[in-house]
């Protein structure tokens, strides 16, 4: 009987090193050797990354996180002390990285630093308390926050690095998935259509340069045959064109309409999942859901009851 291989398998497949997580085989990069200077240079990336995307003005510098914190706990309307809420985040967020390049500092200059430095400690605070303040967090694209940026910062400034690029994995093989399940919704959805045809193949495509993509590092001489890929695939989903028919009605003009925003919702969707690297569940449910409505709404109208059969169900 088949055996799956176990998540953390590595396997040389077609002369590229990979590592299993979850019913995928990603692309493996050898980490590096642990060290506080390497995790400065992480923390550094995963700063950059978060605020890359999530929504604008919540980048506070951590030289400002008294004001940051006065301001959201003096503020009553809910609406505007969510958004004091993000800017608290990204305040703590800087605080904790500043401290952290502070300390490899002191380490470079010959200072031992413990786990238990009184440093060490406000870092780590400041992140666990970026991290829960994360959850007010939009993403850039729209109202889901994506608490896993948060998270990560804390992974790296806590767990060894060979678990941290572990971690990454397995958040890589949730973001394949997502790309798959998204796929797979959108080619249902069309199915029987017959006006948004010829989707299946650009989407395959998609999914798949999609999930090269969010395997491969930027610094990667790969990325150059990839990102060219995904960017051409995601452009052929975008102009793909509904087959209206030569007298359309209001019904065909409205399927017609809908299908190809739903394409590019699709397509959207697809790409704030890809370049976060992780996965978005409640927006990829709330999609997955309208893809049913939108199959629900044109080709499974309802049954037409036999004369005489409400009156019978009603008995």
């Amino acid at each position: 009987m088949y055996q799956p291989p176990v998540n953390g398998s590595r396997r040389r497949i077609k002369g590229v090193e990979r590592v299993f997580y979850d019913g995928y085989w990603i692309k493996y990069y050898e980490p590096p050797q642990d060290s506080f200077e390497v995790r400065r240079h992480l923390v550094q990336a995963l700063t950059r990354r978060l605020f890359n995307h999530v929504e604008h003005g919540i980048n506070i510098p951590g030289v400002r996180l008294k004001e940051a914190r006065a301001a959201y706990e003096s503020e009553n309307d809910t609406a505007r002390k969510r958004v004091n809420g993000a800017m608290l985040a990204g305040a703590l967020f800087n605080r904790a990285a500043d401290i952290f390049h502070c300390l490899v500092d002191l380490q470079t200059a010959g200072v031992e630093i413990t786990p238990d430095h009184a440093l060490m400690r406000e870092c780590g605070q400041c992140l666990l308390d970026a991290l829960e303040l994360g959850k007010m967090v939009r993403h850039r694209g729209g109202d889901e926050g994506i608490d896993e940026l948060w998270g990560e910062p804390f992974k790296a400034f806590s767990m060894p690095i060979k678990d941290f690029y572990a971690s990454r994995y397995l958040k890589i093989a949730m973001t394949m998935h997502a790309v798959d399940r998204i796929a797979a919704a959108l080619k249902d959805t069309f199915a029987d259509s017959q006006q948004i045809t010829d989707s299946d193949t650009r989407l395959d495509e998609l999914a798949e340069a999609a999930k090269r993509k969010c395997e491969t590092l930027r610094t990667d001489p790969a990325v150059f045959d990839v990102w060219p890929a995904y960017v051409v695939a995601s452009e052929r989903l975008r102009r793909l064109d509904p087959r209206l028919p030569s007298v359309p009605t209001a019904t065909d003009i409205r399927e017609a309409l809908e299908g190809i925003g739903l394409l590019r919702e699709g397509a959207d969707l697809i790409c704030f999942i890809v370049r976060a690297r992780v996965p978005m569940p409640k927006s990829t449910h709330e999609f997955i859901d309208r893809c049913q409505q939108y199959r629900r709404t044109f080709f499974e109208p309802e049954t037409i009851l036999p004369s005489g059969s409400l009156e019978a169900i009603s008995a």
